[in-house]
């Protein structure tokens, strides 16, 4: 198969395998509707926009449609009406086997073959491009390099030899190797432990720095989706959109009883974790006790901040810009910080 000709059939802006940085599209949901033939509503009249290479979380209680939503956009369940459009394209007018070549899709049991190896695992989607066997072979290590697994040691393994974070960084691998425009994440890290489901938020966050894909994840965890997401969505039964906005947004000041509700008494401590540090709210270092001090950068957030403060038992922390202290921070700052923002997001 001629992987030049293959791209040259699809419809949408940018084309599998380019091997762009920037290959992302936008998309958009346009009331979306599922209804099953015993007429069991799914999905009822959903739309929601996301831009390119933008992370937009969907989250909600099990059985809202979070993940029929996801398998519309790649066709592998059928919308009953409305239409979903990537990068300008209605994917019902696309061939579906075309159209899944580019859209990575990393699921929670992640999907691997059994019978493959890690490196064959992860150059499923390249070989049915058409690409040769240099090309896949330098993609596919390229991948393990970037999700933390070394190429020579594990790229000759088999699934069950690998631990299930190891099993999880081969999928997302895999969703990747074609350099898709869109990246789908259903319950990604969920089958883990929660000191791997951190390492692998982690590493997501790393390679998302690196490679930019318009992504959208489905997760049950509040927290995860604050960590991840540039956006939130949350739905209620049949997918309904109850309140779609930035993580500080969504904790600062949820739309209605139902978000409130779902997000829990926790929302104030959470809203710590995406704030970030004001520098025009540090206090001048004259007079305070500073030595010995604990200290964050200045890209940390208000609860990195307290977070030192409370683990060094002091009473303040040091905020740097690499070597150069700027002010400091303490306790009673944190709590004025918040009050100030949420008073903000709550006059809005």
């Amino acid at each position: 198969m001629d992987a030049t000709a293959n791209d040259a059939e699809a419809p949408l802006g940018a084309r599998a395998g380019s091997g762009r940085a920037d290959a992302e599209a936008p998309i958009s949901l346009e009331h979306l509707r599922k209804v099953y033939p015993d007429q069991t509503v799914a999905v009822d009249d959903l739309s929601l926009d996301i831009g390119a290479g933008e992370v937009v979380v969907l989250i909600g209680p099990s059985g809202c449609g979070k993940s029929t939503v996801l398998r519309m956009v790649n066709r592998l369940i059928e919308p009953t009406s409305g239409r979903v459009v990537l990068d300008g394209d209605d994917v019902t007018k696309v061939d579906p086997t075309l159209l899944r070549r580019k859209i990575g899709y990393v699921i929670q049991n992640v999907g691997l073959f059994p019978h493959q190896n890690v490196r064959t695992n992860v150059g499923t989607v390249p070989r049915l491009l058409g690409w040769d066997k240099d090309r896949v072979a330098k993609r596919t290590d390229e991948l393990l390099e970037q999700v933390g697994l070394d190429p020579a040691r594990y790229g000759k393994r088999y699934p069950h030899e690998l631990s299930g974070g190891q099993r999880q960084r081969v999928g997302v691998a895999r969703a990747l190797a074609a350099d898709p425009v869109v990246l789908l994440m259903d319950e990604p890290f969920s089958a883990v432990d929660p000191i791997v489901r951190g390492r692998l938020q982690e590493e997501f966050l790393r390679l998302r720095s690196t490679v930019r894909k318009t992504t959208i994840v489905v997760t049950h965890d509040l927290q995860e989706a604050i960590r991840l997401g540039d956006r939130i969505a949350v739905l209620s039964d049949h997918a309904h959109l109850e309140q779609y906005a930035t993580p500080a947004e969504l904790l600062a000041a949820p739309a209605n009883e139902f978000v409130e509700q779902f997000i829990g008494e926790d929302r104030g401590i959470m809203r710590l974790s995406v704030t970030p540090i004001d520098r025009d709210r540090l206090r001048p270092l004259d007079g305070l006790p500073v030595d010995g001090a604990p200290a964050v950068p200045v890209e940390s957030t208000l609860r990195g901040a307290l977070a030192e403060m409370l683990a060094e038992e002091a009473e303040l922390v040091l905020v740097k810009d690499g070597a150069t202290v700027l002010g400091a921070l303490t306790a009673e700052d944190v709590r004025e910080a918040l009050a100030s923002v949420n008073h903000s997001a709550g006059s809005r």
